[in-house]
């Protein structure tokens, strides 16, 4: 699998968290609004949330983003697990809590998570796209969008039934994946669309607190 980085970018914090105001908030059912006033009561209400300046502030997240570029050997499933974890690694290391987004930027490949361990799993997952989706759809007329080959429509199908994104928790600094389970990177163009190869841009953002 080739790898191409492209740049990182860190916002450290991008979002800041400002404190509550001063006090603490009651909570009134909306079947009782009409008879709140004359309900007052003199107990202290029921503190929904607090916080302090400091631990508001020690919490704001941090956040990175790269994007890379992976060449997908061929058509089909195949293990991107090792190119994501190599691409984090500076920066996955300083979140103990936290979520990676990824995001695929195409239309005709997707993103899964599935077994890492025998290679057979992922020969079938293609296998059984191209029944769930079959080329032949394109020439029988199913199919309008026929213009950029048999594999193209069937392509963007499977994207949209995979999905373009995945969210991992972050867990003491490293992806919370299962022992079993791996990221998947799907080609589903022989082609790989109007570039004539199988190169996918891939964007990773990370957030979370340390």
């Amino acid at each position: 699998m080739a790898l191409v980085s492209k740049g990182r970018s860190s916002i450290r914090p991008l979002l800041f968290l400002a404190p509550l105001a001063v006090g603490s908030l009651a909570f009134v059912p909306p079947t009782q609004h009409r008879f709140a006033a004359a309900q007052t009561s003199s107990a202290p209400p029921t503190a929904l949330c607090s916080s302090s300046p400091d631990t508001t502030m020690s919490k704001v997240p941090q956040w990175f983003q790269h994007e890379i570029s992976i060449t997908a050997p061929s058509r089909g499933c195949h293990l991107i697990t090792s190119d994501i974890t190599k691409a984090v690694k500076g920066d996955i290391s300083n979140i103990k809590v936290g979520m990676c987004n990824l995001f695929i930027q195409h239309t005709s490949a997707s993103l899964t998570i599935n077994e890492n361990a025998d290679p057979d799993v992922r020969r079938d997952m293609e296998v059984a796209l191209n029944k769930i989706v079959p080329g032949s759809w394109t020439k029988d007329g199913t199919f309008l969008h026929t213009m950029e080959g048999e594999d193209d429509m069937p392509g963007h199908v499977k994207s949209s039934l995979m999905g373009p994104s995945l969210n991992i928790p972050i867990r003491n600094g490293r992806l919370a994946l299962g022992t079993w389970q791996g990221i998947y990177l799907n080609e589903h163009r022989d082609q790989g669309g109007w570039g004539g190869g199988h190169t996918r841009s891939i964007v990773i953002t990370l957030q979370g607190t340390s």
